[in-house]
């Protein structure tokens, strides 16, 4: 079996290497391997290859070995530069690729060349080709073992590029890697991060789709669908048309499909049967400007076709040298008379297809041009192996191992382009972005821009897009988006697997969002606040009583009137400390209790302006304790007066023991010391400090006193608060006694005065913290000084100033004896 297999193979190369390939004698020979003829091998578990020429005729092909031939005529004649490979000649053997099988035995032609070199010098020195990266792959591992270079004009497989597995590879077409990074700037540019992607059943789109797909998430695109683009027959048919129906119910309007122009051809009409309409089509190189593709009836009503295509160069003299290889072929492709003497094309199959006058299409030129650079580049590498620098070449034999170390170096410029091969033996050139233009039904394309992989930049002329394939321009650009952005002052909420699918949630307030694409509001910083779906935050206001306000000059004022009662009372009480009417008040007593008031008032100014720690440590304090004072000494007369009238009596020397052991004063000190010991204790253990609430209100920070309600403050409030309950009852059970002596009224009504402004006060203080309750804090104490001021001086002042009849011995002995008699 294993005999069979080797005579198989024997018969095969002897076959293929005498099937009327193009021969070209030389001192140097390229091997070229173009697709002539488009055959599927009948066998293909064995190495058998059907006759290539009963397969259809590939024009393309033609171009290609007809820009082989330009090439080698020009260096060999010395047309473009006389000094590349002076005193030697470029030869070359091509062989059709018109399948994979083909493929395999060309690279054991090849092989067999390389093992059993003649002196005929038949080896070949370097390999232009294949055409395709499914074909190059074994032909790349094989002849890369033995360092054989091959430099191929349209394989882009990315696998290709791996110098560990295809070491002898190279190419004069860009990789798919910088095809799918072109796709994915495009991509970007549009804003399109709802796509769907297809991609051939072969390595080229498998590869292409799983680049695209890896580079995908990094962009933040997302895949809304993803299929295989197989070739089409009766299994495959319903397939395709549920492909198509599941682009339509993703509802993407951009589709990439990296597929060759075989599949791509073949999957088109089922887009075009389902009336697919107004979609964008990111085409890849090899359909993009194909016309296989764009042939298609109907094939303009699909949308706008973005395409990739290798950068076109200007490639003159070769459609005249193409057309001068058959004489007599006239212009309109008529046939005349043949002239036979041209050189290599009688008895081959080429001249058959050469006489039918194929028209050379911008994709033929494009890649015939990378032929004719990769023929160039064999002929650098060799004028260095040769030393032709010294005007003539030095003939020898030369291995295809050493055209390969020096294809890594070459580094030449032809026809106005700039080319060498990379450490991966890739080309530095980019692409040109192409789009499909219709007029009056013709179908043509323009280039709108150009993509360059190092550095790695995106070059678009939107206006010369036509949108939708009309022929009126449209300006807007398609959207293909699962969700619209959020707009600012709003959140992402995922709502699927895919990170472009999201519902928008507005940010909460003291958070903001300035940008799209974020799926957690920025937290505002401390002194700054927000409304619900701001986009940026606002300085908060502080709240204080400053100067200069409405509300702090009327407080002010108030103050000031407070301030004038209180000092005017005093200076009256002063001048009439001797009066009847002063004494029967506490006389000197009287002043005590007007000093204190006085200093309760003016303990309002720590309340003013922004907090300090000296106005913290003595805001409350000295209120408090001044307070006490005044409170004390009205609780001292209470007691005098009730004691003289309602307990003489029960209690007859109770008074007079009291009033001599010095209780009055002594009880004016305890209360006020007690109280003094307190606020110290407290200042001492826990005092306040300036201090900003940031929680009582999202806008505004509070700035105030700490410890406004703690226990020390409490207790402070406390012992005020049992003071004025004592003072309060002592007074009420003097309400019946003498008018003269009579205060309980008054006494009270001042007390609840001084109640109810300071439960106003604690009341708005616990729903509220702005300027208001701090000014109805000063206004409580003011209030409570006026309560006093009001109810217990300013009748007093009234007699000794309106009515002075009644400031006088006589007048009061004659209201003691009244409720004396009354009392009988």
């Amino acid at each position: 079996m294993g005999e069979m297999l080797v005579w198989l193979v024997f018969l095969s190369l002897l076959s293929f290497s005498d099937s009327g390939g193009l021969h070209l004698q030389g001192d140097y020979i390229i091997s070229g391997w173009f697709p002539l003829h488009n055959s599927d091998s009948t066998i293909p578990s064995t190495p058998y290859l059907t006759d290539c020429t009963q397969g259809l005729i590939n024009k393309h092909g033609y171009h290609l070995v007809q820009a082989l031939r330009y090439a080698v005529d020009e260096i060999n004649n010395g047309t473009q530069d006389k000094q590349l490979l002076p005193g030697v000649t470029l030869g070359y053997r091509t062989y059709d690729l018109c399948s994979l099988p083909a493929s395999n035995l060309a690279t054991l032609d090849l092989l067999t060349q390389q093992l059993h070199s003649s002196v005929d010098h038949s080896r070949s020195v370097a390999i232009i080709g294949p055409d395709s990266s499914s074909y190059s792959f074994t032909p790349a591992a094989a002849l890369g073992a033995f360092l054989v270079p091959q430099i191929s004009y349209e394989a882009t497989n990315e696998l290709l590029s791996n110098k560990h597995l295809y070491p002898s590879f190279f190419r004069t077409i860009p990789s798919d890697k910088n095809q799918v990074s072109a796709m994915i700037q495009i991509l970007v540019r549009f804003n399109w991060t709802w796509i769907a992607l297809l991609g051939s059943d072969n390595s080229y789109g498998i590869q292409g789709m799983q680049g695209l797909s890896q580079q995908a998430s990094l962009y933040d695109l997302c895949i809304a669908y993803q299929a295989v683009i197989p070739a089409v027959t009766d299994k495959t048919k319903q397939y395709m048309q549920d492909m198509v129906k599941n682009i339509i119910k993703t509802k993407v309007n951009t589709i990439v499909v990296f597929a060759n122009k075989r599949r791509a051809a073949g999957f088109f009409p089922f887009v075009i049967d389902q009336n697919v309409t107004g979609k964008v089509w990111i085409g890849t190189e090899d359909w993009s400007v194909a016309s296989t593709v764009s042939s298609i009836p109907g094939i303009s009503t699909i949308g706008t076709v973005l395409g990739v295509a290798v950068k076109y160069a200007e490639f003159s003299g070769y459609e005249d040298f193409e057309r001068l290889s058959v004489p007599g072929l006239k212009d309109s492709g008529q046939n005349t008379l043949f002239n036979l003497n041209v050189p290599c094309m009688q008895n081959t199959d080429l001249y058959e297809i050469a006489i039918k006058s194929f028209t050379l299409s911008q994709y033929d030129i494009v890649s015939s041009f990378n032929v004719y650079k990769a023929v160039y580049a064999v002929a650098h590498a060799l004028h260095n192996i040769l030393h032709c620098d010294s005007g003539l070449c030095q003939k020898y034999e030369v291995q295809p191992w050493e055209v390969f170390h020096q294809l890594k170096q070459v580094q030449f410029s032809i026809r106005n382009t700039s080319f060498y091969f990379d450490k991966n033996g890739d080309p530095p050139t980019g692409y040109d972005i192409v789009t499909w233009l219709w007029m009056d039904g013709q179908w043509s394309f323009k280039a709108v821009g150009s993509y360059s992989p190092s550095p790695n930049d995106l070059q678009l002329d939107t206006s010369q897009i036509q949108w939708t394939g009309q022929v009126s321009p449209v300006t807007k650009v398609p959207e293909s988006i699962c969700s619209p952005e959020c707009p600012y002052g709003h959140r992402k909420l995922m709502t699927g697997q895919h990170k472009c699918c999201f519902d928008c949630m507005a940010c909460p307030a003291a958070t903001f969002l300035n940008k799209t694409g974020y799926t957690s509001c920025q937290a505002c910083a401390k002194d700054d606040w927000s409304e619900a779906e701001s986009e940026t935050c606002e300085k908060r206001a502080e709240l204080y009583l400053s100067w200069g306000t409405p509300l702090t000059t009327a407080l002010l004022i108030y103050l000031g009137v407070t301030l004038f009662l209180t000092l005017g009372t005093a200076l009256v009480f002063l001048l009439n400390l001797s009066t009847p009417v002063v004494k029967s008040a506490g006389g000197k007593t009287c002043l005590l209790m007007l000093a204190s008031l006085t200093v309760a008032t003016s303990s309002t100014l720590c309340h003013f302006s922004r907090p300090s720690r000296t106005g913290c440590l003595l805001k409350q304090p000295l209120f408090i304790i001044s307070f006490t004072v005044c409170l004390a000494c009205v609780t001292v007369r209470s007691f005098q007066v009730v004691c003289i009238f309602k307990w003489s009596s029960k209690l007859p020397r109770f008074y007079e023991t009291w009033a001599r052991k010095r209780g009055p004063e002594m009880f004016i000190l305890i209360m006020t010391v007690v109280e003094v010991f307190i606020s110290v204790l407290r200042m001492l253990l826990d005092p306040p400090f300036p201090s900003q609430d940031y929680d009582f209100y999202h806008d505004s920070i509070v700035l105030e006193c700490s410890k406004t309600l703690s226990l020390g403050a409490f207790a402070e409030l406390l012992f005020v608060c049992v003071l004025s309950l004592i003072c309060f009852c002592l007074s009420y059970m003097g309400k019946d006694l003498p008018a003269n002596y009579n205060e309980a009224k008054c006494i009270t009504f001042s007390l609840m005065i001084y109640m109810i402004s300071w439960i106003t006060f604690f009341t708005a203080y616990c729903i509220s913290r702005g300027s208001f309750a701090m000014a109805l804090n000063v206004g409580a104490i003011l209030l409570s000084v006026l309560g006093i001021l009001g109810g217990y001086f300013l009748p007093k002042v009234y007699i000794i100033l309106i009515k002075p009849q009644m400031n006088t011995t006589a007048h009061f002995q004659n209201c003691i004896q009244m409720y004396t008699m009354s009392k009988q």
